[in-house]
């Protein structure tokens, strides 16, 4: 009974720590239903596979396999973005470290710990004493803008029909045959405001080339 006990109150503090990090820092940016299942799905299935390898039970051996399945695991989706795999890592960790440490009794290196996580996070998120620059790909049909002299005219150009706060541009390939050309520009992510639209930051040609046509 007792191990019951500190098993539940053990989750109890593990899940407040992940309500937090979830809801408070990373769903007002991105507000996926998929990625928020996953995230609590993987932390609590973790955190009680570690729980169970901590009691007398369960071999080292058994534990291995598990982990051994878990590593073989790949989903037959869309690539994770590296922010989402950042995230899913740092619940997939916490849901280690925090059943480790509340079996030990280590109340306070565990409130240390996920104290400092969710600070880092949150100061990251914010981007606090950074100022990023997101880009984008695109291709541009007005090719005779490209030209060293029409540099301010291109950038008013793709300002005005983006309608993001553009940079700077880097001109890539060129296609004479089409009369396009292929750019990639530079906004300061912080100064779009997220609404029903929104824009994916450092899409790469295969994924987010969108074309600007008049």
């Amino acid at each position: 009974m007792n191990s019951l006990i500190e098993l539940a109150v053990g989750f109890t503090l593990n899940l407040v720590m992940v309500i937090v990090i979830i809801r408070f820092i990373y769903y007002p940016r991105q507000r996926d239903k998929d990625y928020v299942f996953t995230f609590f799905a993987f932390n609590v299935i973790i955190f009680f596979v570690m729980g169970l390898l901590n009691s007398t039970e369960i071999s080292v051996g058994v534990g291995f396999g598990l982990f051994a399945i878990f590593s073989i695991l790949r989903y037959r989706t869309d690539t994770i973005p590296i922010r989402e795999m950042t995230y899913l890592f740092v619940l997939i960790a916490l849901s280690v470290l925090n059943s480790l440490l509340l079996r030990a009794q280590q109340y306070a290196v565990f409130a240390a710990m996920n104290l400092t996580v969710i600070v880092i996070l949150y100061v990251l998120e914010n981007g606090w004493g950074f100022q990023y620059d997101t880009h984008k790909h695109i291709t541009y049909e007005r090719i005779d803008m490209i030209r060293p002299e029409n540099a301010t005219l291109l950038l008013e150009d793709l300002r005005q029909r983006t309608g993001l706060p553009i940079n700077r541009v880097e001109i890539g390939r060129l296609n004479f045959l089409r009369d396009t050309a292929e750019l990639k520009i530079y906004y300061d992510a912080r100064v779009v405001k997220q609404g029903l639209v929104s824009y994916v930051a450092n899409g790469s040609t295969s994924q987010t080339n969108d074309s600007y046509d008049d």
